[in-house]
């Protein structure tokens, strides 16, 4: 089956400033799909934890270090593939925030709230370092607005 070409790609500089230009750019490209209002605001904060984690964990908040967004529409889903320039890490090491000894932490339920939103979450190495996190959710488009439904008589 041949790859979807990407919908929405962005390459941006690692400065949490630019977390609000990717969700606006996400948020364009899921209205015009026609995406509920549920579904665009669970996608969007999976977006937001999964480029500020590319940010801070993978690019150690190093602007001149890039974070690549790719958006893509394929098979009644939407997917966005999240890239960065760092050395990686293991996702299985990653500490449970509910577990007892880390409910008050303040950091560590990016990843936890990612697999929340979405149906799937995977990583991808590469074998010159970076991280690649793919969110995949199931979508169905919005229904028509109220006054634009057919009414019979």
């Amino acid at each position: 089956m041949p790859v979807a070409e990407p919908e929405a790609y962005l390459a941006v500089a690692s400065r949490f400033e630019n977390i609000e230009l990717v969700q606006a750019v996400v948020e364009d490209l899921l209205r015009r799909l026609e995406l509920g209002e549920d579904d665009r605001h669970w996608i969007g904060l999976a977006v937001r934890e999964a480029v500020a984690n590319a940010i801070k964990h993978g690019n150690g908040s190093d602007p001149s270090k890039q974070v690549e967004v790719e958006v893509r529409v394929d098979d009644g889903a939407v997917e966005v593939a999240v890239r960065d320039e760092g050395q990686g890490f293991d996702p299985a090491t990653v500490a449970d925030p509910l577990a007892p000894e880390n409910l008050l932490r303040p950091g560590g339920r990016g990843i936890f709230y990612m697999r929340s939103l979405m149906d799937n979450v995977e990583y991808r190495f590469g074998a010159g370092g970076g991280t690649e996190v793919v969110l995949r959710k199931r979508i169905k488009a919005a229904s028509a607005p109220r006054g634009e439904e057919e009414t019979r008589t």
